[in-house]
């Protein structure tokens, strides 16, 4: 009898031992929009972009409105609207992420060294590097920090729009909302932060572990086998199909590789068959043999 797995059980203790990376994530990214980007005018989308254009009208009027607080209380509105449709385990994991972002960006506020207002270009590209890093750790833990993700959520579940171009719109426009306020060049760089901040986070979330996958349709199908399992010392997967126009039976070879092969295996291929048809794809993360552990 098959034994089975309490999901539940894993989750929650998977949470709680990713929690501590988490917390670490959160004030990296807190650390960064204190840093870089909140004394800058910088502002880079989602709630913290428009938190900090808020925040530099309240400085104007006389008024404190710390960026931090302002996160915490716009995401625990948004998340009233959207808590049906994710259940506790998403509840759990989004008020983790948001509360300990506004903590500590509020925490560290008054400590941190700004750099100078000259510096637009250092603080918007060192703002979306170690923000991203940050981001990125709470992402690949299954937590989130809430932001423009809920209100793309709130918007596709009234429409028709994707969620992803949304959040796509949302942050743009808000970059936009900051050249009135602090300048265009400001909004530029914004929107600069902006994008190499999404880099980083796809490539931290990622693990750095992105490969190549390869289809390979060829009548010498054996001799290209035999050296990609013992010259490349790969392992390589027989999928069965059948042409359309011949009716011909004949396997794709199908296998896993690394950046760094992509010349070697097309010296195998074409040089076994140059009418060979090979096909190459991305692979976000490979995980087994040969390449990233399980563990």
């Amino acid at each position: 009898m098959a034994r089975r797995i309490d999901i539940n059980r894993i989750i929650q203790s998977q949470f709680m031992r990713d929690l501590p990376v988490i917390m670490f994530g959160c004030a990296m990214a807190a650390f960064a929009t204190d840093v870089f980007m909140i004394p800058n005018g910088l502002a880079a989308g989602g709630l913290t972009g428009l938190a900090t254009i808020i925040a530099e009208l309240g400085h104007r009027a006389g008024i404190s409105l710390p960026v931090g607080m302002q996160t915490i209380v716009m995401n625990a509105l948004l998340l009233l609207v959207v808590v049906r449709s994710g259940g506790l385990k998403y509840v759990v994991q989004t008020v983790t992420g948001f509360v300990l972002f506004g903590f500590f960006t509020d925490l560290f506020a008054p400590f941190v060294l700004h750099l100078q207002h000259e510096d637009l270009m250092l603080s918007a590209l060192w703002g979306g590097i170690v923000s991203g890093i940050g981001y990125g750790l709470v992402f690949r833990c299954g937590a989130n920090t809430g932001g423009s993700d809920t209100i793309g959520q709130i918007i596709a579940r009234k429409s028709s729009l994707p969620v992803g171009g949304t959040v796509m719109a949302i942050d743009v426009a808000v970059c936009a909302a900051s050249a009135p306020v602090f300048s265009v060049a400001n909004a530029l760089y914004a929107a600069l932060s902006m994008v190499l901040m999404g880099y980083v986070v796809d490539m931290v979330v990622d693990g750095g572990n992105t490969q190549r996958a390869a289809f390979i349709i060829s009548d010498h199908f054996e001799d290209i086998e035999h050296d990609i399992l013992h010259a490349m010392d790969r392992g390589c997967t027989r999928l069965m199909a059948q042409g359309s126009w011949t009716g011909k039976d004949r396997p794709v070879l199908f296998f896993i590789f690394s950046r760094r092969e992509i010349s070697i295996i097309k010296t195998i291929v074409y040089e076994h068959d140059s009418d060979a048809m090979l096909i190459i794809t991305d692979v976000n993360e490979a995980i087994g043999y040969g390449f990233k552990s399980v563990g």
